[in-house]
């Protein structure tokens, strides 16, 4: 029974759409006009930025009171409430699952706003376990964060496949402890010279498709 070890944002979850989402209803609600969405969506770097940069930006654009540290509490808590777990998603879990592989978060982020999409969109009903980095107290690349994981789901990494949207997080994570890897590349061709994923495939379904085949 090989480990799946599954990136949560853009990979399992799509946090792009739920950002966007929040975006534009936030924007709306400050009286912002609504091309500003693209201003948004390039300070939040799908979500790279830290979120108290992104609430000074935003605070600072639109000469808002509201405090930073509220506004950081909305960043969170809107990507949160609208972030869905996709039908299919759970289809090629269950599938996976079925198969023999045991599916495992591996996620980069505050642990607050991943357990809580985790948990609030049912997708721990379709995983054995997740470790988030905050937590763990180690980040993808790092292999030790991979190696947690297994011992979490009390599995050995050998045989277990990556699955994610990173180039350097999860590709790269996964080269660094010698695993195979998915990528999921959301419309970017890879450019890295360093590794290479094991296949590229452009959604959550087709990866798994792709690991169960393989």
């Amino acid at each position: 029974m090989p480990l799946l070890l599954l990136d949560l944002d853009n990979t399992l979850l799509d946090r792009a759409g739920a950002f966007r989402t929040w975006g534009e209803r936030f924007l709306d609600s400050v009286g912002a006009p609504a091309v500003d969405i693209d201003w948004l969506l390039s300070v939040d770097a799908d979500g790279l930025t830290d979120r108290w940069d992104v609430a000074d930006a935003i605070r600072n654009r639109y000469g808002l009171r509201i405090p930073s540290i509220d506004l950081v509490d909305e960043l969170h808590d809107g990507v949160v409430a609208n972030t869905r777990l996709d039908p299919l998603v759970a289809c090629a879990l269950r599938i996976a699952d079925d198969a023999g592989w045991v599916p495992v978060v591996v996620s980069n982020g505050a642990v607050r706003q991943q357990d809580a999409k985790i948990r609030r969109t049912g997708l721990d009903r379709y995983v054995a376990d997740w470790v988030i980095s905050e937590e763990a107290g180690v980040s993808k690349p790092n292999p030790r964060i991979f190696a947690l994981a297994a011992q979490r789901a009390r599995m050995p990494l050998r045989g277990a496949w990556v699955v994610g949207d990173s180039p350097e997080a999860d590709i790269g994570g996964a080269a660094a402890v010698g695993l195979p890897s998915v990528w999921l590349h959301r419309g970017r061709t890879w450019s890295d010279t360093r590794f290479a994923p094991t296949r590229t495939v452009d959604g959550l379904i087709a990866a798994v498709a792709t690991v169960l085949a393989g």
